[in-house]
């Protein structure tokens, strides 16, 4: 039986390689009309710094300056998620119909990527990776490790050429920004 593609995750951390693998999750949404689920994984403060913010600034003020320094950086990211989308189908403005949702999940990035998958029911997920060597050869990243090995779905892992930089944009969309 050949594989119905339906549902994708395309997971992003926002690097410079985003568009040229977001390119790759749009061509196979075209190819089978299939949805996009976008999501970006936030991971939360560690214990250590949640305390040290705890003692010098109180519990309860550390906990809402925290929750609105949150949402900002996800409102943030998401401003960014939908740039890169739109940057990424300048050729095709009609690109961002596969573009389902938008979702930045506080967590580590592997498992935020899993649970949207699982979450989405995806078919597959399309994600990067940055050529990492050591003497033995070439690894993936952790993120990716993680993900390929703990999926239950395929990952269709995207190798962003060294030295990749995306076209200037066309959309109109504004530059990412860094945090």
């Amino acid at each position: 039986m050949i594989p119905e593609i339906k549902k994708i995750v395309y997971a992003t951390g926002l690097g410079s390689g985003a568009p040229y693998v977001f390119r790759y999750a749009l061509s196979l949404a075209r190819k089978y009309d299939a949805t996009i689920e976008v999501v970006c994984g936030l991971a939360p403060l560690t214990p250590q710094v949640q305390g040290v913010a705890d003692i010098y600034i109180g519990q309860e003020e550390s906990k809402e300056f925290h929750r609105q320094a949150r949402d900002r950086v996800k409102h943030s990211v998401e401003q960014q998620v939908d740039a890169m989308c739109r940057s990424a189908v300048v050729d095709d403005p009609e690109g961002l119909k596969y573009v389902k949702t938008v979702t930045v999940i506080e967590q580590a990035p592997d498992r935020a990527i899993l649970q949207c998958a699982k979450d989405a029911e995806a078919d597959v997920i399309v994600m990067g990776t940055h050529r990492r060597t050591m003497e033995v050869g070439a690894v993936l990243g952790s993120c990716a490790v993680k993900v390929v090995h703990q999926s239950p779905i395929p990952v269709l892992l995207v190798r962003i050429p060294e030295g990749y930089k995306d076209l200037p944009s066309k959309s109109g969309a504004p530059e990412m920004v860094s945090f």
